[in-house]
């Protein structure tokens, strides 16, 4: 730890800040945010022009998790595997380079809804890929007592994107268009990528073992765990719920609303406000009520934002919703990761991660195909209620698979579990 560091009061909701890695990180990581949303705002919206189905419209949000629910197993155990910084350094890499060929078809006009939907889904493999690697370098960035806030910090910046990203979006697709939305994504990525080229993070080498045994040892621990299979079921059933607003909101701003690029930017500017509002205090929600009261809260914010915005005709309507569900999506998200971090060993952790973000972005990405395909059937205030009904269910899970308690399961030394070592080859 810096002498910086060593300063600070621990525990402190920006301590994680006086440590200049995580501080550099975070710094880029909110511009490669800002692009990345820049471009999910333009994606969405371009395929609106391109189509008229709800299915399609919400597969452009599931082609970006999907990929999370495929790939994410074996991004774990690379994570895992390989050195994490340069796992996350090629995985930025390639995302850039999607980025500029989505801006060229852009440019030329030789985008179609599938070609579209390619291209994010490779951007998704892309984010499947840095995902486990980014989650697990955290504990390299900060000391372990301020990993709760770190992992809060690190939701305030992706939300901090949400919040600037899609007006911004909005601006330069109705002044411009969508290609150069997609070119500044490309340029946020360099950022980041420049700051993981010069990180020197002091870590052990990992101990590389054969893809599929790496990937057991992994389940392995994961099903073993009863508090950590508890937080993927509750991860799996609130993703799947959750979906419903993100991937139908386009289509609420378009059909519902009758609104253009810029309220559809403003819809998701004001998720991205209700999540930054609560991400300051959810660690002390956390750390006095417990994560089930805060995951319970976070379930029925969303409930009450389905139903708000089923009803929503006009703008200031539609945006109270989505700032209610984004005060939910960041209690419920913050609390699951975590929980997930504090319960799964260093050596792998990446693999734990990734088995979480499969599970939670598994069920965002089925949710999301089956709320476009009732919107369809039903039309899209029937597809938010049905939503709404899911999350209203999900409470029964207090009762049978509450979130663990504050030390059930919690590990305190970063050793590997038994079963792990014992497969590991002779060095």
């Amino acid at each position: 730890m810096s002498a910086a560091a060593s300063t600070h009061r621990e525990g402190s909701a920006l301590a994680p800040f006086h440590y200049p890695a995580f501080r550099s990180i975070w710094i880029a990581n909110l511009f490669s945010s800002v692009g990345s949303t820049i471009q999910s705002v333009a994606a969405a919206w371009l395929m609106t022009e391109l189509t008229s189905s709800h299915l399609l419209v919400a597969l452009v949000q599931a082609s970006v998790t999907i990929p999370i629910l495929l790939l994410g197993v074996f991004a774990g155990a690379i994570a895992d595997n390989y050195d994490r910084r340069r796992v996350m350094l090629w995985a930025q890499i390639g995302m850039l380079v999607v980025s500029a060929v989505l801006a060229a078809m852009g440019y030329f006009g030789q985008i179609g809804p599938w070609s579209l939907l390619v291209m994010t889904l490779l951007v998704g493999m892309g984010t499947a890929l840095n995902g486990p690697a980014w989650q697990a370098s955290v504990r390299m960035q900060v000391g372990r007592t301020d990993l709760p806030q770190a992992i809060s910090l690190n939701a305030i910046s992706f939300n901090l994107a949400r919040s600037v990203g899609p007006a911004l979006g909005g601006i330069l697709i109705s002044i411009w268009s969508t290609s150069l939305a997609f070119a500044i994504n490309a340029v946020s990525y360099i950022g980041m990528i420049a700051v993981l080229w010069m990180w020197r993070p002091e870590a052990p080498r990992p101990v590389r073992q054969p893809m599929m045994a790496s990937i057991r040892v992994g389940l392995e621990f994961c099903w073993q765990s009863v508090p950590i299979r508890k937080v993927l079921l509750r991860g799996l059933v609130f993703g799947f719920g959750a979906a419903a607003i993100q991937a139908l909101m386009p289509a609420v701003a378009r059909d519902q609303i009758h609104g253009q690029e810029l309220d559809f930017g403003l819809m998701l500017g004001a998720f991205g406000i209700g999540s930054i509002v609560n991400a300051f205090w959810v660690s002390k929600a956390r750390r006095r009520f417990g994560s089930e009261l805060v995951v319970t809260g976070a379930t029925i914010a969303f409930v009450v934002a389905m139903l708000l915005l089923s009803i929503a005709r006009d703008l200031p309507v539609a945006m109270a919703a989505t700032f209610i569900a984004g005060s939910g999506w960041v209690a419920a998200m913050t609390s699951l990761n975590v929980a997930m971090q504090l319960r799964s060993p260093e050596a792998i952790l990446g693999r734990c991660l990734s088995i979480y973000q499969a599970v939670t972005f598994g069920g965002m990405a089925i949710g999301a195909w089956a709320w476009g395909a009732a919107a369809d059937w039903g039309g899209l205030p029937f597809a938010q209620r049905a939503a709404a009904v899911w999350l209203a269910v999900t409470l029964v899970l207090r009762f049978i698979a509450p979130m663990p308690t504050r030390e059930e399961g919690r590990l305190d030394s970063v050793e590997e579990p038994a079963h792990a070592k014992a497969r590991q080859p002779a060095s």
